[in-house]
């Protein structure tokens, strides 16, 4: 086994109990407790210095890991030349490094092709680093394809905790037995992931509900993991300032740490909820929330299909349309109405069931659009999928950051023969909307323009819809039946209606203006008569006042609509602009 396997290992045992308690007369677990409380000792035993603790060892056992990434790199690239420079002296010191480097790399993984020997190295790493390589899978704007096709298949599990041990943790969180809230707790798991494993149980009530339970020693290793990941991001960004890595690595470290607390994919599964309680084919666990804590989930049960091979038998095909149009209308809803959206969407967190509905779990890793960004997001994927090329590159470059020595006009000339070529393809059925926003990204990193990290998590919840609609419709035109849910979205949000309730959510900046107004017209009338006393024929201040009381004019007639004024009232105002700013000087 090797050391990164032994630290997984480590990892689910590490501040496990010295004795996981016993069974009575009765076949009853009996878990340890104090000598003097008679309470159940924590399973956990957290302490808030451990992930500092552990730092040094932790340091080294990913040193040793990634060194050995370096040198299986190495070792790949040296067998990958061309014989004629292994010859002789040709490449000396390249074939020296791959030399020295073979004693680091396990012979099991040094024949392998770098991107298996790094995907495995991520794994034996454990529940960080397997979560960073998901994330970076979706970078092809940072990494070749052939290693984010690799890092897809990233194994993240764990080995199973003893249902023992998950009695303890239930017992010393609820502060009582288990048993006075469910009647049966299955010990066989459902699933068993990096971070918790999931129980089917029974409520005393006779609710079917699923407990997810953190593992024990997990929280430490991955606060630890963060640390580290913490003071690499602030090391790359000296030695490769035009990738951003700092950015990358903090945001991927705040998504981690709320993974661990179930508080926040409580709190996530219940905004989720209300969001979407307008649409009942569109589901989100119901959460217990007597029966939760920070490291146990009790949430509703889903009876369904995970979306795989045996989903066309369960579905009619009138579900099945179902399916796809309120999948569809759920992730375009999201990304580009709420702004708030499931961040690690893929087949396995998705529920199918009869009736066409659509359910959604494993909800602890959400993205989030600032409202500015949600807006450029919806005017973007409106654009690409009405064809609207000049504009889709306008909006996209409106969110980019332009790293030292960029070239934002040529991503944008780039970007815009890119989705030319791709419609030329819609034609014979060959077109993917994620995978053109993919391309849009990696062009971006060939010209040092970089877009925020939510894109590539909204990404990977447009290629998880769209595997699934056409694993259910092989046929099915997916940019125009995104089309027709991102107009709906689109007309709605400039219908009179919301254009209204955004100008009244502005009255108060509206009010604050016309109220400094006065003031500002009359420091730029003063501006004004001083530039004429002193100005010459050619005064680049001419037309001054007239743009003064035009832009008086507008806000008056804005504040007149606000308010409810009778059009008599802004109507003249707004002519009155017009004519300043054609007529005066």
């Amino acid at each position: 086994m090797t050391t990164g396997e032994n630290q997984q290992d480590e990892a689910v045992k590490q501040d496990a109990p010295a004795s996981t308690g016993s069974n009575g007369m009765d076949g009853t677990y009996r878990p340890e407790r104090s000598v003097l409380t008679g309470q159940v000792k924590s399973p956990y035993k957290f302490d808030p210095l451990s992930p500092y603790k552990g730092l040094l060892r932790r340091f080294f056992q990913i040193h040793r890991n990634v060194s050995a990434i370096f040198g299986g790199g190495m070792i790949a690239y040296v067998k990958a030349l061309p014989p004629e420079r292994k010859k002789g002296l040709r490449s000396p010191w390249s074939r020296m490094f791959a030399f020295l480097s073979a004693p680091l790399v396990k012979k099991d993984i040094r024949n392998l092709p770098f991107p298996v020997q790094l995907r495995k190295r991520l794994e034996m790493l454990g529940p960080t680093y397997v979560k960073l390589g998901q994330i970076l899978a979706l970078r092809e704007d940072i990494l070749p394809r052939n290693i984010t096709l690799e890092l897809k298949n990233l194994l993240d599990k764990l080995p199973v905790v003893p249902f023992e041990v998950i009695r303890e943790i239930l017992e010393f969180n609820y502060k009582k037995s288990p048993d006075e809230y469910f009647r049966y707790i299955d010990p066989e798991p459902l699933g068993s992931a990096s971070i918790a494993q999931t129980h089917y149980a029974e409520t005393v009530d006779g609710e079917r509900v699923v407990l997810k339970v953190v593992k024990p020693g997990i929280k430490s290793l991955i606060l630890t993991d963060i640390n580290l990941l913490k003071m690499l991001g602030k090391f790359l960004s000296w030695s490769i300032p035009q990738y951003q890595p700092k950015r990358l690595i903090d945001e991927f470290c705040k998504y981690t740490a709320k993974e661990v607390d179930l508080n926040n994919e409580a709190d996530n599964a219940e905004t989720f909820a209300a969001n979407f309680a307008d649409h009942p084919h569109i589901l989100f666990p119901k959460i217990y929330r007597e029966y939760s804590t920070e490291n146990v989930l009790c949430m509703e049960l889903f009876e369904g299909k995970k979306p795989d091979s045996d989903m066309a038998d369960f579905l009619t095909d009138e579900d099945k349309e179902l399916v796809i149009q309120n999948g569809a209308a759920a992730i375009i809803r999201m990304l580009y109405k709420d702004g708030f959206f499931h961040a690690d969407l893929h087949p396995g967190n998705l529920m199918i069931m009869k009736g066409g509905k659509v359910g959604f779990i494993d909800l602890g890793m959400v993205g989030r659009f600032e409202e500015k960004t949600r807006r450029q997001m919806l005017y973007y994927f409106h654009a690409l999928v009405t064809g609207d090329i000049e504009g889709a590159a306008r909006y996209l470059t409106a969110m980019a950051t332009v790293s030292k020595g960029g070239n934002l006009n040529e991503f944008r000339r780039s970007v815009s023969d890119l989705q030319r070529r791709y419609y030329l393809h819609s034609a014979q059925g060959d077109f993917s909307l994620a995978r053109m926003i993919v391309q849009s990204l990696g062009i971006g990193a060939r010209h040092k323009v970089f877009f925020p990290v939510e894109m590539t998590l909204m990404v990977k919840a447009l290629v998880t819809y769209e595997g699934v609609a056409l694993a259910l419709n092989p046929k099915l035109d997916v940019p125009a039946l995104s089309q027709k849910h991102i107009n709906d979205i689109f007309r709605e949000q400039f219908s009179t209606a919301s254009l209204t309730r955004e100008l009244i959510r502005g009255t108060p900046e509206l009010i604050d203006m016309a109220v400094r107004l006065p003031k500002l017209m009359a420091d730029g009338l003063r501006t004004f008569e001083d530039s004429v006393n002193n100005r010459s024929s050619e005064s680049p201040l001419d037309g001054l006042r007239s743009s003064v009381l035009a832009g008086a004019c507008i806000v008056g007639g804005v504040i007149a609509i606000v308010q409810g004024g009778a059009w008599f009232i802004w109507v003249p105002l707004f002519l009155l602009a017009v004519l300043f700013t054609v007529f005066g000087r």
